[in-house]
């Protein structure tokens, strides 16, 4: 087991923020990599790490290319690999309230992209690839989504 003292976190900074999205459709890639370099800017946090979390299980966080064709397969991958019209056991057993629709097929989804991603910061900035970007993928229908971003470093 790992002891931290105070000593060694000592001038470490912590930033915590929430990003609130309101989505159009499912599958939808939502390019976020913009709203978290402004707030690593603004913490003033030059090299640390920041992670960016998605507070749903029906919405995801990812790293890819910004590109439409490859956003539009990716869209269509999720759609072929487990599509909404299909039997799920979680739509039968799920009871609806305020509005909720069946939704299996977007919690199946999610379990192949994941809740987070984790990004080192250096110099004040995402250590990102030349066509990497950070997105929040809804996976089931237009709603008001939360990302929760925090940031750890000096």
């Amino acid at each position: 087991m790992l002891k931290t003292t105070p000593a060694e976190t000592a001038g470490l900074k912590v930033r915590t923020s929430s990003l609130i999205y309101q989505t159009q459709r499912g599958p939808q890639f939502i390019d976020i990599t913009d709203d978290v370099s402004n707030l690593i800017s603004e913490s003033g946090i030059e090299n640390g790490f920041v992670v960016v979390f998605s507070r749903h299980t029906t919405a995801a966080i990812t790293i890819n290319e910004n590109e439409a064709g490859l956003i539009a397969d990716l869209e269509a991958l999720l759609h072929r690999m487990l599509p909404h019209d299909h039997d799920y056991e979680h739509n039968i057993d799920h009871p609806t309230e305020d509005g909720e629709v069946p939704n299996g097929h977007s919690h199946c989804q999610h379990i192949f992209l994941g809740s987070s991603e984790h990004i080192p910061v250096v110099g004040g900035r995402l250590t990102f690839g030349k066509w990497q970007r950070l997105f929040l993928v809804e996976l089931d229908r237009a709603r008001e989504r939360e990302v929760v971003v925090q940031l750890l470093g000096e």
